[in-house]
């Protein structure tokens, strides 16, 4: 009987640990119209979004988004106005490129500016 409940509670742990693994972490999302400004990195790599309470937050996009420097964008929102790290796209408004966001990271707040 011991060695029964042993297993039992060995299986236990390995599903609860396996659930745990394959459950992806909460993503972070920010409301659009928190947004005040987006402003594209050279390369096409990163999206700095300005929020409305002062933070600044680095998309890492999934790809190099070429056109995104030379034209606007729109959110490829699905259901909400939430923009969510790896859950949603943008598409560039002339070329139709689409891009996929990655992860959220803090961006630094830029130091005021001296008298």
């Amino acid at each position: 009987m011991k060695k029964f409940l042993t297993g039992l509670c060995l299986a236990a742990a390995a599903a609860a640990l396996t659930l745990a693994l394959a459950t992806p972490a909460q993503a972070l999302c920010v409301s659009e119209r928190d947004i005040v400004n987006t402003t594209p990195s050279n390369d096409g790599k990163l999206l700095t979004l300005k929020m409305r309470d002062g933070r600044l937050l680095v998309n890492h996009l999934q790809g190099i988004c070429s056109d995104l420097k030379f034209n606007g964008f729109v959110w490829v929102l699905h259901g909400t106005n939430d923009v969510c790290e790896n859950m949603n796209s943008i598409r560039v408004l002339q070329s139709g490129q689409t891009c996929l966001l990655g992860r959220f990271e803090q961006g630094k707040t830029p130091a005021p500016k001296a008298p």
